[in-house]
């Protein structure tokens, strides 16, 4: 004769019901912050790892480069532009990524090389309904954000925000409407001030474009911990806005 199953008992069957409600709670939480963890394929076979916030034809990528500027880094900054209506992807190039993990790294400063991971980035959000695309960056990633402006396709990246960007090669390329910021005693090596080097970037760089100068010492991401850092978020708005 066959052994017959016993039916759960109450107990058991409150227990079943609780999980499954705390799980859907957290589900619900998490829809509520609007991130989730995607992996992205990068064309030359590796691949990123990316935050994802908000929602919306709206794209806007803000890119960790390492050090200091990392994906949990940009989070405060993701929520308010995700809540402003922009749908923001939060990456870090696998430069940065290896030089976390201490690896040997070829690319930590290499514009061309980042800017694939950059790209990878955006053409995702293209594939994922974002009609209009900007990219937030600082520092190396500034530089590397500005490359991949112009070794994309025409028109794949709409606007940049370079915050304090590292040197770039050939400024006279980049494309889109362009948004130049740094802070007026922001040092670099062997503290000189990296003002002038900023400055004659842009003045090089071709129209559509702005620089504003805020005033204090902080580096790239940085800024938006000092106390510009509220100034400095209204003015990225402002020029993510503009018509």
């Amino acid at each position: 004769m066959g052994r017959s199953e016993r039916p759960p008992n109450a107990l058991t069957t409150r227990a079943i019901a609780s999980v499954g409600l705390v799980l859907a709670l957290l589900s619900v939480a998490q829809r509520a912050l609007g991130q989730q963890t995607v992996t992205i394929a990068v064309p030359d076979s590796g691949s990123i790892v990316a935050d994802l916030y908000g929602s919306g034809d709206r794209g806007l990528v803000l890119v960790g480069h390492g050090g200091y500027s990392k994906r949990a880094t940009w989070a405060p900054q993701a929520r308010m532009l995700a809540d402003a209506g922009f749908h923001v992807l939060v990456m870090e190039t696998r430069a940065a990524v290896a030089l976390k993990g201490g690896k040997e790294v070829d690319c930590l400063y290499s514009a061309s090389c980042m800017a694939l991971d950059i790209l990878a980035a955006v053409r995702h959000l293209r594939l994922t309904g974002a009609t209009a695309i900007s990219v937030v960056a600082g520092s190396a990633g500034g530089g590397a954000a500005a490359e991949a402006s112009f070794r994309g396709k025409d028109g794949e990246i709409d606007r940049l925000v370079l915050l304090a960007p590292m040197a770039i090669d050939t400024p006279e390329k980049i494309a889109g409407r362009k948004l130049f910021m740094t802070a007026r005693n922001d040092l670099g090596s062997d503290d000189k001030p990296r003002l002038p080097e900023i400055r004659d970037q842009y003045t090089r760089a071709p129209e559509p474009k702005k620089l504003i100068v805020l005033e204090g010492a902080a580096h790239g991401q940085r800024m938006f911990n000092a106390p510009e850092g509220a100034q400095l978020m209204r003015e990225i708005l402002l020029f993510l806005r503009e018509p």
